[in-house]
């Protein structure tokens, strides 16, 4: 491991004792100091950001300033120097719910978005378009903007899948191993969606129809259906990449248990209802997939409108927890690796979706799987999860506290931690039983924040599902026992990011997580008809800017975005 270049790490020279720098612009924060690097690496966030045109209507996006560096010292101060005595420890890159969209399956509830505007997004039918154009661009940077450490690790934080497809489990593989694959099922000439329905309620770009839409601005763009379907081609990440359970690769639409059987026959049947007969329908079944899932097959017979009819695919069937890791375990999909992407070996046959892993020497990796069987949106643990958890961490550290708060000492080789699952901390309130182990105890997000802060050689919680990007602290009863919790935006809505992390060692009794935000490779600026797959991956970032259903709430404030994280370090 050796010394960061005091240069390559954005010319930080002349830190003062609070941190401020001396190059670039700088000012202060809520949270502490903020500067402008002086040597940004092209393709992330600290270069340049996706900014609209215009104030009003459905805009354009062009290439805005990139965002500043905010230094975080809420769980250490910020010592003058460390610029030039740091290590590199680990660099990572964190996807998350990128969504991939079978946009043509019976399965779906499209026409509940005037109530969850998730369940249609104007742009979900170039989900693949937009994650092959992310992993080109985690090939093109590379490293770590601040140390220049080559990436580690690659974590998917879950959601991998909307609507836990074969098909659509098949498309994410490839677009993350390397390949050439179809976006499309059903009929092979023509696409069979909600586009091209000639309903109001969807944005039809291929039709002159005037609808919600287009009202608000959309354009009408001929030929983007049969585009959107053409084959695709991912060179695959170049580096080691993991997996992670996210609600919408458990349950049908992120929301209703598996198992209910006219549902999963919906999956490969030929009939889609793409309209209610009438706004009071579509609340029906909203409401039955939030709050009564049992209720869901009554809601849907009650729905008066015609369906129409679709060509059935074999393809579409939903996968199970087990099929789910099966399939990162088959040889045919393990890319740049490893072989299984982070699951045991014998995971396709217990089912269990946590593990452990090295990201770099003395720095591990616990991807949690933080679904609940039982469905619904939120998520928890099983009493088995959090007691290994508890272990790993305890086999990994040589000072910790027990359960009552006193402190332990033992003989082992620390190991630095950094979590990871679907879930936030905040978002883990769903306690109803596992079906699979009704009897087992299952433990919400505050008892888990509770357990990490036991140990002090916890780094991170990273994590994903609210679509936002947040970074919290979790200070605990002493200064050493704090950790941060980064939570990421998607990669279906905008802003569309991913997140870099950096681990560095300050030499200096402290440790700083350098957190930078990356966007996908293609151009800023969509132009409509250019149908490449830049193109079309340029399409996708606009349109879901200009979602009626988006707001800003996803970009966080500027401690959320480039980040630096400072710890103490336990080891002094």
């Amino acid at each position: 491991m050796a010394n960061l270049n005091r240069r390559g790490f954005l010319g930080l020279a002349g830190l003062g004792a609070a941190g401020a720098l001396g190059v670039g612009a700088f000012g202060r924060a809520p949270w502490g100091t903020w500067y402008a690097a002086a040597d940004t690496l092209p393709g992330t966030t600290l270069d340049t950001v996706a900014t609209p045109v215009g104030t009003t209507g459905y805009r354009a996006l062009t290439a805005g300033p990139g965002w500043p560096v905010v230094v975080r010292g809420e769980l250490a101060e910020p010592r003058s120097g460390r610029e030039d005595r740091r290590i590199a420890l680990a660099s990572l890159v964190q996807l998350t719910d990128v969504h991939v969209v079978d946009a043509q399956s019976p399965m779906r509830f499209e026409y509940v978005h005037p109530f969850t505007g998730s369940a249609f997004r104007p742009h979900e039918t170039l989900t693949t378009q937009g994650l092959v154009s992310l992993v080109q661009r985690v090939n093109a940077v590379g490293s770590g903007p601040h140390t220049r450490r080559g990436f580690d690790a690659v974590v998917s934080t879950g959601d991998n899948t909307d609507n836990k497809e074969h098909a659509e489990l098949g498309w994410f593989l490839t677009a993350l191993n390397g390949g050439t694959f179809v976006p499309n099922t059903g009929a092979a000439d023509r696409y069979e969606g909600v586009q091209n329905s000639g309903a109001d309620l969807y944005w039809n770009p291929e039709s002159p129809i005037l609808d919600i839409y287009k009202k608000a601005g959309f354009p009408q763009i001929p030929g983007l259906l049969g585009a959107a379907l053409a084959p695709v081609t991912s060179p695959g990440l170049n580096t080691p990449w993991y997996c992670v359970f996210g609600n919408h690769d458990d349950s049908v639409e992120g929301t209703v248990p598996s198992g209910i059987g006219p549902l999963e026959a919906m999956y490969t049947g030929s009939l889609k209802f793409e309209v209610p007969g009438s706004p009071e329908q579509a609340r029906a079944v909203d409401i039955a997939t939030k709050f009564d899932p049992a209720g869901v097959p009554a809601a849907l017979a009650a729905l008066t409108a015609p369906p129409r009819h679709v060509t059935p695919d074999p393809s579409r069937a939903p996968f199970t927890p087990r099929q789910f890791i099966a399939a990162h375990l088959d040889p045919a999909n393990t890319g740049p690796g490893p072989v299984g992407h982070g699951f045991a070996p014998d995971a396709g046959e217990t089912g269990i979706g946590y593990y452990s892993f090295e990201i770099a020497p003395g720095v591990v990796g616990i991807s949690m799987d933080s679904t609940n069987r039982a469905g619904f949106v939120d998520g928890s643990l099983g009493e088995a999860q959090f007691r290994w958890i508890e272990q790993t961490l305890r086999d990994g550290s040589s000072r910790f506290h027990d359960a009552d708060g006193r402190p332990v000492t033992q003989s082992r080789d620390d190991t630095w931690f950094l979590l990871f699952s679907h879930h936030t901390s905040e978002s883990m309130g769903n306690l109803l039983p596992d079906p699979e182990n009704p009897g087992e105890r299952r433990y919400s997000g505050a008892e888990l924040v509770a357990l990490l802060n036991r140990f002090p050689n916890v780094l991170a919680w990273i994590n994903g599902h609210t679509h936002e990007n947040r970074i919290t602290p979790r200070p605990g009863p002493t200064p050493a026992q704090g950790f941060w919790e980064i939570n990421t935006a998607s990669h279906i809505d905008f802003p569309q990011h991913a997140r870099i992390v950096e681990v560095v060692d300050n030499a200096d009794g402290t440790l700083s997580l350098l957190t930078t935000l990356i966007e996908a490779d293609s151009p800023y600026e969509a132009r409509h008809g250019d149908f490449s797959p830049t193109g079309l991956a340029s399409l996708y970032r606009e349109l879901s800017f200009n979602d009626i259903h988006a707001d800003a709430s996803p970009l966080g404030g500027g401690g959320d975005h480039n980040t630096e994280l400072l710890l103490p370090s336990p080891r002094g």
